[in-house]
C-alpha cells in the first residue's frame, strides 16, 4: 500500500482529485511534468486499488470523470500535508543532493 500512495504520481493525481471529480484532461493540464500514459496507468492503478472511481458520461462525445472514493478521503489529508511539505523542501534537497554528489 505504501508503494502505492507514495508513488510521485498517485500522490498528486489524489490530492487533485481531493479538490473535486476531473475529466482526464483537467489532471493532464494539473500534473506538471505528467505524460498521458503515466496519467492513464496510474489512474487505472488507483482504480483497481479502490482508491479512484471513472465515471463514463455519454454525451457526445462520451466523457470521462474521475474522483476519489470515501476509502481515498481518508488519507487525503496527510496526503496533501506530504505533497505541501515536498514542494518546500525541494530546493533543500536538490541541493544536499548536489553537494553529496560533488564530494564523491
Amino acid at each position: 500500500m505504501l508503494r502505492l500512495i507514495g508513488d510521485k504520481w498517485c500522490i498528486q493525481i489524489l490530492v487533485e482529485l481531493g479538490e473535486g471529480p476531473r475529466r482526464f484532461t483537467q489532471l493532464e493540464r494539473a500534473i506538471e511534468g505528467v505524460s498521458r500514459r503515466m496519467l492513464t496507468l496510474n489512474l487505472r492503478n488507483l482504480e483497481r486499488n479502490g482508491l479512484v472511481t471513472r465515471t463514463v458520461h455519454p454525451d457526445a462525445p462520451p466523457s470521462v470523470e474521475y474522483a476519489i472514493t470515501p476509502l481515498a478521503e481518508e488519507i487525503r489529508e496527510p496526503l496533501e500535508a506530504l505533497a505541501q511539505w515536498a514542494r518546500r523542501a525541494v530546493p533543500a534537497l536538490l541541493s544536499a543532493r548536489q553537494e553529496y554528489d560533488n564530494r564523491n
